[in-house]
């Protein structure tokens, strides 16, 4: 147990106990407040990515001929890198500065941001989308330990919160800022835009964050742990993408998911040993901490797998502008903030048990709405699932965290943090992997039997796969010249089965939320939760 205090110690979230809080600062180095702005503005970059590619994920698909496997890993990619690497970028910045950490993250997100829009094939594309999450992993931890070790104990939750409204925000606004920019410039422009960003952020990093150290940093990293873990990962969603193409009894698909079931094996044994593990497996000795990262695992894989297919709906099935597809997104984020810190007043009064089962109530219950909208239902309809899926999601984002923190001792709150940040991001891979699957096996198991009952020309094997492709993004694919009529049709039959595939992934999707309501009543308030709280907001 030696070696896991060592690790905790150095955590993001414990790097800088309450005697580093410095007393009032009279230059602009080290001001919290302005260390505040500062890293704010770093961060913001993350959060916009986290939406704001969803609504250019249409025209990327369609510009570059990206197949719905290819569009998918768009958002794998970003979020399992920046999964993978949260806990060990938290002790990158323990051990060389959070400072240093956090602008070698805003470099490497920009150019990553940048390369991204001169990309001219999807390959590159994911690739610097992988790119960008590993650089937003040192953001994250780095811009936390920041604000940890330069504001006054008393003042630090405040911050936190204030910094909480700037990502709320920055969600929020994505759908709308990316729908401007792709409709009246370009894809591209979604991902140029970190640039000049970026070099705020850095200017500013310069002129005002103040290095701050751990006292006791790590000397050594867990490198055949980071390897074990991000292999197990890559391996399970890339056989759960890959299934629909090669089929879930195929050789290939079982393998990659052996192999993913071997490296959770090998890397669970080898952090037993390890003397500075990057997940000391004794955090998971608290049923309560258990269930808190199961939950957020569950609620991002419900969340994030829904909202992927959200997006190819309004535009494509709807005809929405990207501006119109991110104004109707509105009422999920926005009800995420509104919601956000009602939900810490009533986690505060019941403990956490009531407001996250609850939360997750509401959440499948608007999985379930979402899994009846059809080609015709209304804005108004559309908004009342949406807002409500916010609104459960936002007490599960709260309360989880503190569940996780709260229930992990003091010295463990940084990996703690860390493994809360973890969870949610893979819980969001998963989600577009597994619901992107379901989505698939449904149009390729229904769309040949809706073409022939709407007596369309018969397809060949090669063409009825062509146009799966298609209809799993909700395209319809009508060849050039079709006459008005047959294109009607064709749109049509497209369309059903694409909400067919839909519907049923939002069920899928609901039965999850349904299973976390149960995982929730496991939870409950932590002995540390009121120090750690603050720390893994975020």
């Amino acid at each position: 147990m030696t070696s896991q205090t060592t690790v905790d110690k150095t955590g993001p979230a414990d790097e800088a106990p309450a005697p580093l809080a410095p007393a009032p600062t009279k230059g602009l180095r080290g001001h919290p407040w302005l260390t505040l702005f500062s890293v704010a503005i770093g961060v913001m970059m993350v959060a916009l990515d986290g939406t704001i590619v969803a609504i250019a994920n249409p025209a990327i698909q369609k510009d570059l001929d990206a197949t719905f496997a290819d569009v998918q890993w768009i958002t794998n990619g970003y979020f399992l890198a920046l999964a993978v690497a949260l806990i060990t970028a938290g002790k990158l910045g323990d051990r060389f500065g959070h400072r240093q950490t956090f602008l070698i993250g805003i470099v490497g997100f920009a150019a990553a941001s940048g390369a991204i829009g001169l990309s001219d094939s999807i390959a590159f594309v994911v690739v610097f989308r992988v790119l960008q999450g590993l650089f937003g992993a040192l953001l994250m931890p780095a811009a936390l330990g920041l604000l940890r070790a330069t504001f006054p104990a008393e003042k630090l939750n405040m911050a936190i919160g204030i910094w909480g409204m700037v990502i709320g925000a920055s969600t929020a606004g994505g759908p709308i800022l990316g729908g401007l920019l792709v409709q009246h410039v370009s894809w591209q422009s979604v991902f140029f835009i970190n640039v000049p960003v970026g070099v705020i952020a850095l200017v500013l990093g310069f002129v005002i964050l103040k290095d701050h150290r751990a006292e006791n940093a790590p000397r050594s990293f867990d490198i055949l742990g980071i390897a074990l873990l991000s292999a197990a990962m890559f391996c399970l969603v890339w056989a759960i993408i890959k299934a629909p193409e090669w089929g879930w009894g195929d050789l290939w698909t079982w393998a990659f998911i052996g192999i993913a079931v071997l490296c959770f094996a090998l890397f669970a044994v080898w952090e037993m040993f390890v003397r500075e593990p990057l997940v000391p497996l004794g955090l998971f000795r608290s049923v309560a901490l258990s269930a808190g990262v199961v939950l957020m695992v569950l609620m991002a894989v419900a969340f994030m797998g829904g909202l992927f297919f959200v997006t190819f709906y309004l535009q494509r099935v709807h005809g929405m502008s990207p501006v119109e597809a991110g104004v109707h997104l509105l009422p999920l984020t926005g009800m995420m903030i509104v919601g956000s810190p009602l939900a810490g007043v009533m986690i505060t009064k019941f403990g956490p048990r009531i407001p996250l089962a609850g939360g997750m109530t509401v959440t499948a219950l608007a999985m379930y709405g979402m899994s009846t909208l059809e080609a015709g239902t209304g804005s108004l309809t559309m908004s009342i699932w949406f807002a409500l899926l916010g609104l459960g999601l936002a007490p599960v984002m709260v309360g989880a965290t503190e569940v996780i923190v709260g229930n992990a001792p003091m010295e463990l709150s940084g990996v703690a943090g860390g493994l809360q940040q973890a969870a949610m991001q893979i819980g969001g891979s998963l989600g577009t992997a597994v619901l992107g699957a379901v989505m698939a096996s449904k149009v390729d198991n229904d769309l040949a039997g809706n073409w022939a009952d709407a007596k369309l020309p018969p397809l060949t094997p090669e063409q009825l796969a062509q146009a799966s492709e298609a209809v799993r993004v909700g395209a319809a694919p009508v060849p050039p010249g079709t006459p008005a009529g047959i294109a009607e049709k064709i749109t049509g039959v497209a369309h059903d089965t694409f909400i067919s595939g839909m519907s049923l992934a939002c069920l899928v999707a609901a039965a999850v939320a349904a299973v976390a309501i149960f995982v929730a009543l496991l939870t409950k308030r932590g002995a540390n939760a009121e120090a750690g709280a603050g720390a893994a907001h975020i």
